[in-house]
């Protein structure tokens, strides 16, 4: 079955018609926003579709169909016109290209190449939505919302196998990606490392127990390393400045507080292979974007001794600081066991011992915990907190 341009076309004008009419009918004088926007939507999808279709069937009436000849020289004659699905946002359809067919010789349908259609069937907006979506969250519910949004009907093992496909390109399409053009690069390049336990789900096994054991559990936790580069415009912060952002206080000293420079070309990345692997990854990239347009090297991390001790091997020029994010997230930590979360007074507290931290008095904070940690009435649970927060501030190698 092959399909008639001109019908498809005359179908296109008479739903064009029909949605006109939607939005100005009579039903429309008392219809809700929803109720328009929703119905719209359905029929644009309709019209896709058919419009979509109109595409295939003028591209495959345009295609040649005497002979076709192989890269070996082999000459394909003309078999008839076969039939492939096409899964797109709009539904799935149809297509119908002409097939070259002979015995012994091969065959060849040159229409999909000339389209860039690859085995599958589901389009390339397809894949990119399912595996957007199957990056942030579990399969199944990738599919629940293309199949709520789209009326596309993926299964998460489908889903599955599309990631997997792809998954084995990501590193081929970085390498041979340019690097940024040094005219749209800051002046600061910064990368950072992190770590994050991600759980790593076991084979079941052919007899589960009926309830785990003491210690057992259904998984176990690996390490992903993420890594990240990118350039940035120096934009100098005062102290104040950066406590009235970070605690949304009153006021702006000197108008600090305004709009910063973001991040430009940001590229992050992951992996599961340990922290050799994904820093060596990461002097690829900054290989490729250093040059004398960078001004400033800084590496961020959080105080993974470990981590750092690696930073400071694979990249020597860089001035290493301790994320500002992690070392405040500690000091939480300790005014959270000091005073209690709904403590009135646990602002006042985070932003004094802030300012500290942020004005280079980190070994004042220090020997304060250290200080409650040793006092007769801080309680147990406080004192692992004071020395957890103080352990991890102690090295003093960070430019606070």
């Amino acid at each position: 079955m092959t399909f008639n341009s001109d019908q498809i076309i005359q179908e296109v004008y008479a739903e064009f018609e029909q949605m006109i009419d939607f939005v100005t009918n009579e039903a429309a004088y008392t219809a809700t926003a929803d109720q328009t926007e929703r119905g719209l939507f359905t029929r644009l999808l309709r019209m896709g579709y058919q419009l979509l279709l109109l595409f295939f069937t003028m591209r495959s009436q345009m295609s040649a169909r005497d002979r076709w000849g192989t890269s070996d020289g082999e000459q394909l004659p003309y078999h008839r016109d076969s039939k492939r699905n096409y899964v797109s946002i709009f539904g799935k359809m149809p297509i119908w290209r002409p097939y070259f067919y002979r015995k012994g010789a091969g065959s060849a349908c040159p229409l999909d190449a000339e389209l860039s259609l690859g085995e599958a069937s589901y389009s390339d907006m397809v894949r990119e939505l399912a595996e957007y979506l199957g990056v942030y969250g579990v399969y199944h519910k990738a599919a629940e919302i293309l199949e709520r949004i789209f009326g596309l009907q993926l299964s998460s093992r489908a889903l599955q196998a599309q990631m997997l496909t792809d998954a084995q390109y990501v590193t081929a399409y970085y390498q041979q990606k340019p690097a940024p053009d040094p005219i749209e690069e800051a002046k600061v390049l910064v990368i950072q490392a992190d770590g994050k336990g991600v759980p790593i789900i076991k084979k079941a096994a052919a007899s589960q127990p009926v309830r785990l054991g003491k210690g057992q559990k259904q998984g176990r936790k690996k390490e992903a390393i993420v890594t990240t580069a990118y350039t940035i415009a120096n934009a100098p912060r005062t102290a104040e400045a950066v406590l009235a952002s970070y605690y949304d206080l009153q006021g702006d000293p000197a108008g600090e507080n305004a709009s910063h420079p973001g991040p430009q070309h940001k590229h992050i990345w992951a992996t599961l292979e340990g922290k050799d692997t994904a820093l060596e990854r990461l002097a690829d990239q900054v290989e490729i974007r250093d040059g004398p347009h960078i001004q400033h090297r800084v590496a961020l991390c959080d105080g993974c001794e470990a981590l750092q001790t690696r930073i400071t091997g694979y990249f020597p020029d860089f001035i290493q600081i301790l994320d500002f994010i992690h070392a405040n997230e500690y000091l939480w930590d300790v005014a959270n066991a000091l005073l209690g979360e709904e403590s009135d007074d646990r602002l006042s507290w985070m932003v004094t011992h802030t300012r500290q931290l942020l004005t280079g008095q980190t070994q004042a904070v220090i020997e304060e915990l250290r200080l409650l940690s040793a006092d007769s009435g801080t309680k147990a649970a406080q004192r692992r907190q004071l020395e957890r927060t103080a352990n991890y501030y102690e090295p003093g190698l960070w430019p606070f």
